[in-house]
């Protein structure tokens, strides 16, 4: 799958607000995601988000 700044991310897991959509800030080895939700931010292997993805899309 192809990843890039901006899109959104679908994971398996919620995050513990309820969202399960997360923006890409960062992609590399490490993605540095953005919660749709409360606005946190993580930093997460590409491994794992690979891993973990249910969908993808770009933003409007």
């Amino acid at each position: 799958m192809e990843y890039q700044v901006g899109d959104i991310v679908k994971l398996k897991k919620a995050h513990p607000c309820g969202s399960q959509e997360w923006e890409i800030l960062r992609v590399g080895m490490d993605f540095r995601l953005k919660c749709l939700g409360c606005g946190h931010q993580i930093m997460v292997s590409r491994k794992l988000v690979e891993k973990n993805t249910r969908g993808l899309r770009k933003p409007e």
